[in-house]
C-alpha cells in the first residue's frame, strides 16, 4: 500500500465583526466555545502551556495539546491531538487579519505525517467550525442543526470512549 501524502489544510473565511471579538471567542477560557463543538477550553495561554479542549461538564477531554505561540489579537497556535487516537500531534495555526469588513480568520492545521485518521476528519470539522464561529459572532446564533448536534452529544456522552475520561487523559500524561 502506498502512503498518502497529508498536505496542509487551510481554510478561511470573513467574520464581519471586529478582530478582538473574533480573538476573545476562540482564546476564551473556562466557558462554553459552540463553535468549538460546545468544548470548554482549558490553558494559561503561555507558550508551553498544556491545553485541553473539555466536554461541557469537564468530565471529557477531546483534544489535549500545548500552547506554542500566543500574539493577541493576531495568531494563536498550538499543538493537536484527539485523545482517543493513537496518532501524534499536529499543529493548528489561528491568524486573525482585520480587513474592512471585519475579520479574516485563517486556520492552518499542518504538521501531519502518519494521522491518517485526523486528517480525513479535520477538514470537514474545520470547515464547519469556522461556519459556527461566523454565525454565532455575526448573529448570536448558531445553526439549528448544530444545536441538535450538541444536545445529542451531551445525551450520549456516556458512549465516549473511556480514554476521553479526565482519569485516562490524566493517566496518558495529558
Amino acid at each position: 500500500m502506498t502512503e498518502r501524502e497529508l498536505k496542509d489544510l487551510v481554510l478561511e473565511i470573513d467574520i464581519n465583526v471586529p478582530r478582538q471579538k473574533v480573538w476573545d471567542e476562540i482564546t476564551s477560557t473556562g466557558r462554553i466555545q459552540k463553535a468549538l463543538y460546545n468544548t470548554v477550553l482549558e490553558t494559561d495561554l503561555t507558550p508551553g502551556a498544556r491545553l485541553r479542549y473539555y466536554s461541557p461538564n469537564k468530565k471529557r477531554v477531546f483534544v489535549v495539546g500545548e500552547v506554542v505561540e500566543v500574539s493577541p489579537p493576531y495568531t494563536f497556535s498550538h499543538t493537536y491531538m484527539f485523545v482517543q487516537r493513537s496518532e501524534e500531534p499536529t499543529l493548528v495555526t489561528w491568524t486573525l487579519e482585520e480587513i474592512p469588513t471585519g475579520c479574516r480568520v485563517k486556520i492552518v492545521h499542518s504538521g501531519f505525517t502518519n494521522q491518517v485518521k485526523t486528517y480525513d476528519s479535520s477538514g470537514g470539522g474545520w470547515k464547519e467550525i469556522l461556519a459556527i464561529l461566523k454565525a454565532d459572532l455575526e448573529t448570536g446564533v448558531i445553526p439549528l442543526k448544530i444545536r441538535v448536534m450538541y444536545s445529542l452529544m451531551n445525551v450520549f456522552m456516556f458512549m465516549m470512549p473511556k480514554s476521553t475520561t479526565i482519569e485516562e487523559v490524566e493517566k496518558a500524561g495529558w
